[in-house]
């Protein structure tokens, strides 16, 4: 008999913390969609465009823009009406993502990259 009722509470709370787990992933989920809202409500006419050092503003080059509370806008020399924008969580994890080689043409090696031969 006891079996079953620590059996049924067992599951009880099991269903408990699912359903806490399933309503802040829907609270995550309407605070980023809120957050890109945001972000891409922002009027960037008047930003300030920077390209990587060195390259000229009439070369193929990846532009980017710095945007309030840490945002930032990206885009393309050869299209500038095409602009992508990341909340300064998503630009963090891509620069860091990019230090550590994970957007390298040929992997390396320490991020599960085979080495070239």
């Amino acid at each position: 008999m006891a079996d079953a009722r620590d059996e049924a509470l067992r599951a009880h709370d099991t269903q408990e913390a699912q359903s806490a787990q399933d309503a802040r992933d829907a609270e995550t989920k309407a605070r980023k969609e809120r957050e890109k809202e945001e972000l891409y409500g922002l009027d960037i006419s008047g930003v300030e465009w920077h390209g990587a050092p060195g390259t000229e503003a009439h070369e193929e080059r990846v532009e980017i823009a710095y945007l309030p509370d840490g945002a930032v806008a990206m885009r393309s020399s050869l299209d500038p009406d095409t602009v992508l924008r990341y909340t300064e969580a998503e630009w963090r994890a891509f620069v860091l993502g990019a230090r550590d080689g994970e957007f390298d043409l040929e992997p390396a090696p320490h991020n599960g990259g085979l080495p070239a031969e």
